[in-house]
């Protein structure tokens, strides 16, 4: 397996919070961070700041396309409603590479956070099926963007599930959710369980709410 250290890493939708919070996580750890937006200059004012804030010159901005085409592995952490024409726009760009799916398609309305329907089953399901030539794995759906973004947080204690069906992509993205301090990249399955782990997201932001919180999961009985 390649050596986490030696690759560069997208994140579409790098403008957003979470995507933003992985990629600062990411760059303190070292990593060779790209941040895509849908325009190049918003992407560099939040390359900028990730820099500032990580004291680090190994972030860059640039448009999705051009984040796609730079990076080894890449993020995929835009909004639900953008998701299918996003990828389905980047096809030949991110064909052959590992791509990471941590959008979660839920609906709110006054009862709280729900889960939405997806054709294909779940968004990385539909990230597989428009992006046949690339390896989609589904990861990062659980984190906090709140202390992703707070450095002061030193140690995230956080397990993030990865699935997926090829070993080789599941380990690697495994191996990249344990360059951030506390966290632990746990194997969860094949791609076709990722609806349920997209889907807990809704019952972890009820959580949240209801106690105040910015809580995670942790997989008891490993190593």
């Amino acid at each position: 397996m390649t050596e986490i250290g030696e690759l560069t890493i997208g994140v579409l939708g790098g403008t957003g919070a979470q995507g933003r919070g992985l990629a600062l996580r990411w760059a303190k750890a070292g990593l060779t961070v790209v941040i895509g937006s849908r325009g190049a200059e918003r992407a560099e004012a939040a390359a900028a700041e990730v820099r500032d804030a990580a004291g680090v010159d190994h972030v860059s901005g640039a448009d999705n396309a051009a984040c796609a085409e730079r990076a080894d592995v890449v993020l995929v952490a835009v909004p639900w409603e953008g998701h299918a024409e996003l990828l389905r726009s980047l096809r030949e760009p991110l064909a052959g590479k590992v791509v990471i799916d941590c959008v979660n398609p839920l609906g709110f309305d006054k009862q709280g956070p729900f889960a939405l329907p997806v054709e294909e089953g779940s968004a990385a399901q539909q990230a597989a099926a428009l992006l046949p030539d690339s390896r989609v794995v589904a990861a990062f759906h659980h984190v906090s963007a709140v202390k992703l973004a707070d450095l002061s947080v030193t140690e995230l204690d956080s397990d993030v599930l990865v699935l997926g069906d090829d070993r080789e992509a599941t380990d690697l993205v495994r191996a990249l959710a344990d360059t951030v301090p506390g966290f632990r990249g746990v194997y969860g399955g094949r791609l076709r369980n990722a609806h349920q782990v997209e889907a807990f997201t809704a019952n972890l932001i009820a959580i949240n709410r209801r106690y105040k919180a910015h809580a995670g999961l942790r997989i008891t009985d490993l190593p």
